[in-house]
């Protein structure tokens, strides 16, 4: 990634609610194709930022960890790809494996436990890396590599 500047933006929040609510602010910046990667342990609020990003784009069914099914898909503004790569070994299989299609073109994919993927992962992503559990106020840090998806940093703002 030399040469290729990455921006960082950083939001802090003080509960699930705040979590939800910047969520749903970014995904009014949110457009067909893009990929939204969740970094965190568990109970950092990947779910919750999920749940507010799936009410931002208008999925008025209600969004859970799809880690038994690796994928669930919301229909929306743009239809929403929700992936849980807790449980897979090797994460980068199954995206050669075709987990993510080309339907996910037409819509948003974001992804749980996107770290999984590892090499797999394309450079033009939005990734949201949540630190701390339980009560305790979330720092989350917005990057991008790619200036294309700047207009999350800019509706988190």
């Amino acid at each position: 990634m030399s040469g290729h500047p990455i921006h960082e933006h950083l939001v802090t929040t003080r509960d699930a609610r705040e979590t939800r609510v910047l969520a749903a602010r970014m995904a009014s910046a949110a457009r067909a194709g893009d990929l939204v990667c969740l970094v965190g342990e568990l109970g950092a609020g990947k779910t919750q930022f999920a749940k507010g990003f799936a009410a931002g784009l208008g999925v008025t069914e209600t969004v859970n960890s799809p880690t038994f099914v690796l994928m669930a898909e919301y229909p929306g503004r743009l239809p929403l790809f929700h992936l849980d790569l807790y449980r897979l070994d090797d994460a980068a299989d199954a995206l050669a494996g075709g987990l993510l299609d080309e339907r996910q073109g037409a819509g948003v994919a974001i992804v749980e436990w996107a770290e999984r993927l590892g090499a797999a992962l394309p450079r033009s992503r939005l990734d949201v890396i949540i630190d701390g559990t339980g009560d305790d106020p979330r720092r989350i840090a917005l990057r991008i590599a790619d200036d294309g998806y700047r207009r999350y940093l800019e509706a988190a703002a």
